[in-house]
């Protein structure tokens, strides 16, 4: 049985990535159309590739009806009051796309835990879900999917998966202020700049060149 905390989990993430999409996609120039396809692509992108890969049927997908309403209510108001968060949309799609990639990661992460999978399927749910939206966005919006760059992204799916996998974090409570955490770490770690090692070798060439 899934955790209470399964379906607030699913709205958080659900409009984080809503307004993540969006914001990308008016960034771009997109049309409305464009607007809504690239926020419901990325709000429902994470969950999809999961649910595929580990053999659920497409009604998952269909049953969602709340969190589509939520998803068409919230660009839409991002549409129509777009002052709302240009004025600072830069820290708005960061703070959103890593508040996204928590909830959902940790979303998946219980999923696969429920289901008694082992590490690394609860990791592997963990990082889909958590990333698969944001990589959908990218790859429509004709960006490097942030998950492939050298910063740390997918590292923090990973930290959720670790963490309830082992029952380090087992409450209601502890999943909230691990959605807080993650989203802080994510932030921190894009701040202070933090990357993954390199493969010396291919750092070397493009100096010589």
């Amino acid at each position: 049985m899934e955790s209470a905390i399964w379906g607030v989990l699913s709205i958080i993430g659900t409009i984080a990535f809503a307004i993540s999409g969006a914001l990308v996609a008016i960034e771009e120039d997109f049309d409305i159309l464009g607007i809504f396809t690239l926020g419901f692509l990325t709000a429902f992108g994470g969950g999809t590739i999961r649910n595929l890969l580990i053999g659920l049927p497409m009604k998952a997908l269909w049953s969602q009806q709340l969190e589509f309403y939520v998803t068409l209510v919230v660009i839409l108001l991002l549409i129509l009051f777009p002052n709302l968060v240009f004025k600072h949309w830069q820290k708005a799609e960061l703070w959103t796309d890593a508040l996204g990639l928590a909830a959902f990661s940790i979303q998946g992460a219980l999923h696969a835990e429920n289901l008694n999978q082992p590490l690394s399927a609860v990791i592997v749910a963990a990082i889909l879900t958590g990333a698969g939206g944001g990589v959908v966005r990218d790859v429509l919006a004709g960006r490097k999917p942030i998950i492939l760059r050298s910063e740390i992204y997918a590292g923090w799916a990973i930290l959720a998966a670790l963490l309830i996998y082992y029952n380090i974090v087992t409450t209601d409570l502890g999943y909230f202020v691990l959605v807080i955490g993650i989203t802080c770490l994510r932030m921190y770690g894009y701040w202070k700049n933090w990357h993954l090692p390199k493969v010396s070798w291919i750092e070397r060439e493009k100096q010589d060149d």
